[in-house]
């Protein structure tokens, strides 16, 4: 098979320094910009985000890998709201971070619409068009195409919400008619990934507290139409390296996973215990 080369930044990319530094940390995503009128990948696994929210035969596709990775990796079949749980999880994940990334490390926010997007998620890759763009005043990068000044941090965080919530809104309506869930939950899943994908990445950066706090002004529960809150907590009477405290949330939403292994759940799962999250993740530590 023949693997597209990725290919340079457009001049100035706003957002390239941002994907580098991604890159760097962790090597499992490799976002390629593509400039205006540029067209995306196609074919050899690259499905566009505009493919997905049409919830046609490109979502059947994308989530019959899911449908057969469970077969192979647990042999039993999963139920298709849960299929298509896992499909939107291993979208969504890395979708986030084309937003949160550059707005956590530049304070620039790239607006994505799905009809810029493409992903490949067997080689970790994804494609995007930048056209527009929030930065703050006095960022030298105001001054390129597509950039819009805003006023303040909280204006900057309300565009992360805004461009998050313009793509998701049609990625949801795509694989919600797949999934037995309300509308709450499908935001509620979107919240969990914002937070979650951000948090992991701040602590491969080594800024996982910023990364919290952060993201507890980004999502403070009440700002619509997500559902949740940032919810970091910390684990009473536990310590992780250094004496530092372990800390954990909430997820929203489950994943299902605990219906293909019910002994097996997420550690910021509803249905994990404190106890449990504390032996796990001083084992991890």
């Amino acid at each position: 098979m023949t693997v597209p080369a990725l290919l340079p930044a457009p001049p100035a990319s706003p957002v390239a320094a941002s994907y580098a530094r991604l890159a760097e940390v962790f090597s499992y995503l490799r976002i390629e910009e593509h400039a205006l009128g540029e067209v995306l990948p196609r074919g050899e696994g690259w499905v566009d985000a505009e493919a997905l929210a049409a919830g046609g035969a490109e979502l059947d596709a994308f989530l019959a890998w899911d449908d057969e990775q469970v077969l192979r990796d647990y042999g039993t079949r999963a139920r298709p709201d849960v299929v298509a749980s896992f499909g939107l999880h291993r979208y969504a994940w890395p979708a986030c971070l084309l937003v949160t990334v550059p707005w956590f490390l530049d304070r620039r926010v790239p607006r994505l619409p799905v009809r810029n997007v493409a992903f490949q998620r067997t080689l970790g890759r994804m494609a995007v068009r930048v056209e527009e763009f929030a930065c703050l005043p006095g960022d030298p990068a105001a001054a390129l195409p597509g950039a819009r000044v805003v006023a303040d941090e909280e204006a900057l965080r309300a565009e992360v919400r805004s461009s998050l919530a313009e793509h998701f809104e049609s990625v949801l309506d795509g694989f919600g008619s797949r999934m037995r869930r309300g509308r709450r939950a499908l935001w509620g899943m979107a919240t969990d990934e914002i937070v979650e994908g951000l948090w992991y990445v701040g602590t491969l950066l080594g800024e996982e507290r910023r990364a919290m706090a952060e993201l507890e002004l980004l999502m403070p529960g009440t700002a619509k139409p997500y559902a949740g809150s940032a919810g970091f907590r910390e684990l009473p009477g536990a310590e992780g390296p250094g004496g530092a405290p372990l800390t954990t949330r909430d997820r929203a939403t489950c994943c299902f996973f605990y219906t293909l292994r019910p002994e097996d759940t997420c550690v910021t799962c509803p249905r994990t215990c404190d106890a449990d999250r504390v032996r796990r993740l001083t084992a991890a530590a």
